[in-house]
């Protein structure tokens, strides 16, 4: 029987789910409907429409996941649920992230400008240093799936002992063995946050350097390279803030459900941990002025319709 806090869960998950779809099955259909009008594909279009399908894939295990959090949390002591749905989790979350990483490191090679040598290579060749990068991710998540397939196993054989402290007190082998591999997890989480961070920074470096050039020449602070400037590192910032609070919640609910087991508190820490995924779409629909000049003329053709007065009955 649901309690009043597990409807308050499942209603806030819903929320969660409702606005993350409205952006991605946006920013999708628009890109798939441009490229097949252009019969051509650019760079940051790819990305944002593949980073669009696996927020879709991860917020449909989501849902899932929350209603069986919080309707019938005893099926996470079992292997047929607890398994495909943590791997299923696991692998939608890595492809979402570094494909908002690899969209941070697109915009900093498109928008920042430094004359150093090495900075003129990798840009020159951007598309291909994305490839490296997403190839990278490939190998990481094979990595992270045998990680966290130890994980489960560890976890499920605690978990089967009827006593769990007095378990953990007999041995700490399984309790040591579930830490490191909870760190091996952490850290895997800590490479795009690291690029994110490092791409917003080069992209600040960028902008008060060409903002003094300009003061320099006499020309002002305001120009399309400065705005340009600006509208990245909004965007980035933005992403990388919610990338801050996914990464930390992703911590702590790891933590306590290790510890707690799938409780209230790591009930409640996992929806913050989805507002990335949620929210994340309409920050990039605001950063991309196609995106955001075809939001704005639906916007308009739905409040014209709206206001369109009913015919009158015959």
């Amino acid at each position: 029987m649901a309690t009043e806090l597990d409807k308050i869960f499942l209603t806030l998950a819903i929320v969660e789910f409702i606005i993350g779809m409205l952006g991605d099955v946006f920013i999708g259909l628009v890109n798939c409907s441009e490229g097949i009008k252009n019969q051509k594909v650019f760079s940051v279009d790819f990305i944002l429409t593949c980073l669009a399908i696996s927020t879709i894939g991860h917020l449909l295990v989501i849902l899932f996941d929350s209603h069986v959090a919080g309707l019938a949390p005893h099926l996470y002591a079992t292997d047929r649920v607890v398994r495909p749905v943590t791997v299923l989790w696991h692998m939608t979350n890595h492809l979402t992230t570094w494909l908002a990483t690899c969209l941070s490191i697109f915009y900093f090679f498109k928008i920042a400008h430094f004359p150093h040598s090495l900075f003129l290579w990798l840009r020159w060749r951007m598309n291909r240093v994305i490839a490296i990068l997403l190839t990278l991710s490939l190998f990481l998540l094979i990595f992270d799936c045998l990680v966290l397939e130890m994980f489960i196993d560890i976890s499920l054989n605690i978990i089967d002992k009827s006593n769990l402290t007095l378990y953990l007190d007999e041995s700490k082998t399984p309790y040591d063995k579930l830490s490191l591999l909870k760190t091996l997890l952490s850290l895997n989480s800590f490479i795009p946050f690291s690029l994110c961070l490092t791409s917003l920074l080069f992209l600040f470096l960028s902008l008060v350097r060409h903002t003094r050039n300009l003061k320099l020449s006499s020309l002002g602070s305001r120009d399309s390279s400065t705005e340009a400037h600006r509208r990245a590192m909004k965007m980035v910032m933005s992403l990388l803030f919610l990338f801050i609070v996914h990464f930390f919640s992703l911590q702590v609910a790891n933590w306590t459900f290790c510890i707690l087991g799938n409780n209230k508190y790591t009930q409640f820490v996992m929806l913050a941990l989805h507002a990335f995924p949620s929210c994340h779409s309409f920050i990039l629909i605001l950063g991309n002025s196609k995106l955001r000049q075809t939001a704005v003329r639906l916007l308009w053709h739905l409040r014209n319709y709206t206001k369109r007065p009913n015919p009158l009955p015959l």
